[in-house]
């Protein structure tokens, strides 16, 4: 365990605890806002678009219960720690995605089959207002997410972005529709659902295949084991590295390294080369989480 990783791990969970307030408080003025203006407006859609991001604050929760719950300390039962406890939260974010898409979709498909456009003419410009300022809060809210998901390298944030993103497609849809309806052209409304379904069901389907990927022990890609073996072969005594074999452990990720030493060097000078290559690469490598190192007699 490299020294830094304790406080590391402390400063991204307030990170993340801190963007997700932010969420929580912007969806619920955004929800109310919707709201309001779908009654006023007499608008349809500008009312599911208010349902829509409601749902985001549920989601929102799931990614703060999701990070502390992985941020927790190793413990007798769970001596690796809890990291994929977040994996599980962002599969629930991408799964709830798909169930948004796929929800939009029908709608939109409904719509169209059946010809029923009455109930998209909106009157009101208020609903129209009420989807500009969705789409340009809810893009801020995704670009402002996904930086941080990033900077962190947490799963079930970027799930949460992507959350901000399906909300602000959502929207446009909304603005699409009730601008059609008032421009004679109602149809518009159910054609921009289905486009929005395509480019929802694509993020909850990365975001998931990202979880699973995290939860499976796939090996790190080509980059980092390349990184590894630099490492190790610019400390002083390693002759060559023998065998990297990595596993992603949600965010993080766990190294079993061979590196080969002059034979006769005896074994606590072995073992201080090991120690040395074990720290470097913990201390070089942010998600690292922990390197064992095996030496082999050159």
């Amino acid at each position: 365990m490299k020294k830094t990783d304790t406080k590391k791990k402390l400063n991204d969970e307030k990170l993340a605890i801190k963007v997700s307030f932010y969420s929580i408080l912007t969806n619920t003025f955004l929800s109310i806002f919707k709201l309001l203006a779908g009654i006023i407006g007499k608008s349809g859609a500008m009312l599911s678009d208010a349902v829509h991001s409601m749902s985001d604050v549920f989601s929102t929760i799931v990614v703060i219960i999701g990070v502390k719950l992985a941020n927790k300390k190793p413990d007798k039962d769970h001596q690796y720690g809890h990291e994929r406890l977040e994996c599980i939260a962002a599969t629930i974010l991408a799964m709830s995605l798909i169930l948004v898409g796929i929800g939009i979709g029908i709608s939109g498909i409904n719509k169209i089959v059946k010809g029923n456009y009455s109930d998209l003419a909106v009157p009101g410009i208020l609903a129209l207002i009420a989807a500009i300022v969705s789409i340009a809060v809810k893009e801020l809210m995704f670009w402002y997410t996904r930086s941080a998901a990033k900077k962190i390298n947490s799963s079930a944030l970027m799930a949460d972005a992507w959350h901000h993103r399906s909300d602000s497609l959502s929207s446009i849809g909304s603005f699409i529709g009730i601008l059609g309806a008032r421009l004679g052209f109602p149809i518009l409304d159910p054609i921009a659902s289905l486009i929005i379904c395509v480019f929802i069901l694509k993020a909850g389907y990365d975001i998931f295949m990202d979880a699973v990927k995290k939860v499976i022990d796939e090996a790190c890609d080509d980059e980092t084991v390349n990184q590894i073996q630099d490492i190790a072969l610019l400390q002083e005594g390693v002759v060559k590295v023998d065998l990297v074999k990595t596993r992603l452990f949600a965010s993080k990720a766990y190294i079993d390294l061979e590196i080969s030493v002059d034979g006769d060097k005896s074994l606590r000078e072995a073992h201080e080369i090991a120690e040395k290559v074990h720290q470097e690469i913990e201390d070089k490598i942010e998600f690292v989480k922990h390197c064992m190192v095996h030496v082999n007699p050159a």
